[in-house]
């Protein structure tokens, strides 16, 4: 007997679909990354990302989404994630994730990096390369059908040995049609995430937030509705990549020309 295809599991067209949204969506990031670096502002870095895409016939996901006033989102040293661009020019030793999302044809390619701005302290390159490597850790223990609990447990265990904490409070999520679908992919281990699997055709996030001090966040912030900060004050970075489970395996769909590859060193 033939077994009933998920309604989250992609037929071929749709999976090319996917890669198509995703390779877009990784080419946005290579067109910002030589503004990322000190005195040019993040209002300038957004601007780019949607005349870019724009230019492109197609849309960046997060401009009006929930509100939502941008075209990415720049989160710089203590902010975990949500930030909005504005006219903060970045400064030599700060962190930045730049979280970019692209619809091609009705389709979400999803991604982000942070990037180091000059000289960065010790712990500056270190929280930014657990967080790398998490998310490459995570990838490389996926097989067709796992538990999405794999992701979470591979995450915890990396970042606890090397002295850091990871959010609870956000999490990846499937992508296809939609921004945000099931399941869920939290980065650390659940009881829904030891039930749901992740079969061939499925496409998901894995986006590990990683901080070097306490795993909280503040309430988000009041005056923008958005921005997320560490509890502590403390850094907090991420990277974050579209997978395609196939048969043969996870498929990473936003890498990039220029950007760090698996196995990179800050």
């Amino acid at each position: 007997m033939l077994r009933k295809r998920n309604k989250l599991q992609l037929t071929a067209a749709q999976r090319d679909s996917m890669r198509a949204a995703g390779r877009f969506n990784a080419e946005v990031m290579d067109h910002i990354r030589p503004l990322v670096k000190a005195g040019v502002t993040t209002a300038a870095i957004d601007d780019a990302v949607r005349e870019y895409t724009k230019a492109h016939g197609h849309r960046a996901a997060t401009l009006g989404y929930q509100g939502y006033p941008k075209s990415c989102c720049t989160s710089i040293n203590d902010v975990i994630c949500h930030g909005i661009p504005n006219e903060y020019a970045l400064q030599e030793g700060d962190i930045i994730n730049v979280d970019l999302t692209s619809v091609v044809d009705g389709w979400f390619g999803d991604q982000s990096e942070t990037f180091l701005i000059g000289q960065c302290s010790d712990e500056a390159r270190a929280v930014t390369q657990c967080s790398f490597d998490c998310l490459y850790l995570a990838i490389e223990a996926l097989t067709p059908g796992c538990r999405v609990s794999v992701i979470g447990e591979t995450v915890v265990r990396e970042a606890h040995a090397r002295g850091f904490s990871v959010v609870r409070e956000y999490v990846g999520h499937g992508l296809g049609r939609a921004f945000h679908q099931d399941p869920s992919i939290p980065h650390f281990p659940n009881r829904q995430s030891r039930i749901d699997r992740l079969l061939p055709g499925m496409c998901f996030t894995i986006e590990p937030m990683i901080n070097a001090g306490t795993r909280y966040a503040k309430p988000v912030d009041k005056a923008d509705g958005w921005t997320v900060r560490t509890r502590d004050g403390q850094l907090s970075a991420q990277f974050e990549h579209t997978i395609l489970m196939t048969e043969d395996g996870p498929e990473i769909l936003t890498l990039t020309q220029d950007g760090p590859r698996r196995g990179h060193r800050f």
